[in-house]
């Protein structure tokens, strides 16, 4: 099936399911809906960040990408001007002020992300909260290049940005002994490796850590590695909001999967 076929299809399918607070019977997530995803931001560090996202939109630079993912249906050639990638490759700044606002809510601290792209998405995870430790990993060198620019011209000094393979240096990471109270899992866009990178960060998670899916229903192969994850031995409830998947490990939350208007 095409795949702008497929994401429409998807998309209906989330529609009809979707609900709002007037239909959720958990009081974790009518909490979680009332107080977090329907939150309005107001704070000036986070609102501050449009400038970013327009002046990335406006920048013709050509870079070389070495994409180690599924790769662009938008850019297929290597060669790509970073206002394109700005345009279709970085979280759309509601879902970045969302993820800002879970850390505020569950006082996260270390903060995980696999794919940072342009550095947008993290320099919102950053100004979450003032003592967040962010590690951030990305294979490009040109767009990790980019991205360490913006965190040195921002004055961050909570973010640390990995260059390489995933594949490769997750694993090296990971045997850290510190947790991960919340990850952002935005890279490789595939079955496999969706799993196996999903598996590495249940080693390091607590029972009130979050791991959140782009793309879930990106392609069928994406669909299909969704289901896997809300039947995991440690998943007790997982939120879709179309673009994203939050993943909840709270033995508390009795099994359950909702898919919420967003």
């Amino acid at each position: 099936m095409n795949q702008n076929i497929f994401q429409v299809k998807s998309f209906i399918n989330y529609w009809l399911d979707a609900v709002d607070e007037h239909s959720l019977h958990s009081p974790f997530f009518y909490n979680f809906y009332t107080n977090v995803l329907r939150k309005k931001s107001t704070q000036p560090d986070l609102i501050s960040l449009k400038q970013v996202r327009k002046n990335f939109e406006s920048d013709t630079r050509v870079i070389e990408v070495n994409d180690l993912g599924a790769g662009s249906k938008h850019h297929p050639k290597s060669s790509r001007k970073i206002n394109e990638i700005a345009r279709t490759s970085v979280t759309p700044e509601k879902y970045s002020i969302l993820y800002a606002n879970i850390i505020q809510h569950f006082l996260y601290k270390n903060i995980l992300e696999l794919g940072t792209s342009l550095g947008v998405n993290t320099l919102y995870l950053s100004k979450a909260r003032e003592d967040t430790s962010i590690i951030t990993f990305e294979g490009s060198s040109e767009i990790a290049k980019v991205a360490r620019n913006l965190f040195d011209t921002s004055n961050t000094r909570n973010i640390n940005i990995i260059e390489g393979s995933i594949d490769e240096i997750l694993p090296q990471y990971l045997s850290s002994p510190e947790e991960i109270d919340f990850a952002l899992m935005d890279a490789n866009h595939r079955y496999e490796p969706t799993l196996r990178y999903f598996d590495y960060l249940t080693k390091k998670i607590h029972d009130n850590s979050m791991i959140i899916l782009d793309d879930i229903h990106y392609s069928s192969e994406m669909e299909e590695a969704w289901k896997v994850i809300q039947k995991h031995e440690l998943v007790y409830a997982t939120a879709d909001l179309f673009r994203c998947g939050l993943v909840f490990f709270n033995p508390s939350l009795n099994k359950q999967n909702v898919v919420l208007q967003f």
